[in-house]
C-alpha cells in the first residue's frame, strides 16, 4: 500500500483529482488544491451522482426514489492508497486518486461499482478462488463534431485519407494514427496501466487494446483510467474516442438489403 503523502511529495503533485465511477464509468468528483487533500483525507458527494446517465441527466423518479434516500445525502468518500495515478497530459503536476464510498456509518454504497466488485471478489475468496482478469477494451476513433445531432464520422489519418470500411488487423490502417498511440502508451507507462497490444478491430477506425492479466480490482481501476487516458490522447490529435458499440450508420444500400432478408 503506497503512503499518500510521500507519493505526493515525490511527484511534486499540486493538485488531486479525486474521483469515483458512476455506474456508466464515468469519473465523477472534486479537483482540490493537494493542501487541501492531505488535511481532509476524503471527500463528500451525493448519492445520486452515482446514478447520472452518460448525458449527466438522472434517472426516472420511480428508480429515483426506490433507490436513493429522498433526502439526497451525501456519501463518504475515502482514497484507495492504490489507486492514485499521474494525469500525464495536465498542464500541472496533478494525480487522480480513486475513492471507496460510504454511508454515514461507514457501510458500503451499494450502488458503487467498485463497492460492487468488491462484493463479488469476496464471494469468490469464500469458495477459495482468486480470479484473474484480461480485458480487451473496443473503441472508435471519429472526427471532431460540435453538433451532437450530427452522426459521427471516421477520421483522417497521415495519409489524409478518410477510413470507409473494415480494415480488420490491419497495421497499414492502425498506423495512420502511430503519432496519438505513441502518446497513449506513454501516458499509459506513466500511470502504470497495464497495457499491451493493439490492434485494428473489425469496424471501421475501430481500435482494440488488449490488457494484461492481472488482480480483478486493480484491472477495473486500469480500464477507468484508461478510458480517459484515451480519449484526451485523442482529443490532443484532434480526433475523438469513444467506447460506444455500433457507432456509424450503416450503409443504406446494405440496410434495405437487411431489412429485406428480415421480412422473408
Amino acid at each position: 500500500m503506497k503512503d499518500l503523502e510521500s507519493w505526493l511529495k515525490e511527484h511534486n503533485i499540486t493538485e488531486i483529482e479525486c474521483v469515483v465511477s458512476d455506474i456508466n464509468g464515468i469519473a465523477r468528483g472534486k479537483i482540490a488544491p493537494v493542501s487541501k487533500f492531505i488535511a481532509e483525507k476524503g471527500m463528500r458527494l451525493p448519492e445520486s451522482i452515482l446514478l447520472q446517465t452518460v448525458t449527466g441527466d438522472f434517472v426516472d423518479d420511480d428508480v429515483y426514489y426506490s433507490l436513493l434516500d429522498p433526502a439526497d445525502i451525501d456519501m463518504i468518500c475515502h482514497p484507495d492508497p492504490d489507486a492514485i495515478f499521474l494525469i500525464p497530459w495536465a498542464q500541472e503536476p496533478t494525480a487522480q486518486v480513486i475513492h471507496d464510498c460510504y454511508d454515514r456509518v461507514g457501510n458500503p454504497i451499494d450502488l458503487s461499482p467498485r463497492n460492487l466488485l468488491k462484493r463479488v471478489l469476496r464471494l469468490y475468496e469464500e469458495q477459495g478462488w482468486k480470479p484473474i482478469v484480461s480485458p480487451e477494451m473496443e473503441f472508435y476513433l471519429t472526427k471532431r463534431c460540435e453538433d451532437p445531432d450530427l452522426p459521427l464520422q471516421p477520421p483522417i489519418g497521415r495519409s489524409g485519407r478518410q477510413e470507409t470500411g473494415r480494415q480488420s488487423f490491419s497495421i497499414d490502417a492502425a498506423n495512420e494514427f502511430d503519432p496519438l498511440f505513441e502518446d497513449m502508451y506513454d501516458w499509459c507507462e506513466a500511470q502504470g496501466l497495464e497495457i499491451d497490444t493493439l490492434i485494428h478491430e473489425e469496424g471501421t477506425a475501430q481500435m482494440e487494446i488488449n490488457f494484461r492479466h492481472g488482480d480483478p480490482l486493480a484491472i477495473a481501476d486500469h480500464v477507468f483510467v484508461f478510458k480517459r487516458t484515451m480519449r484526451e490522447a485523442a482529443l490532443k490529435h484532434n480526433v475523438a474516442a469513444t467506447f460506444m458499440a455500433k457507432l456509424f450508420q450503416m450503409n443504406r444500400a446494405v440496410l434495405c438489403i437487411c431489412t429485406k432478408v428480415s421480412w422473408t
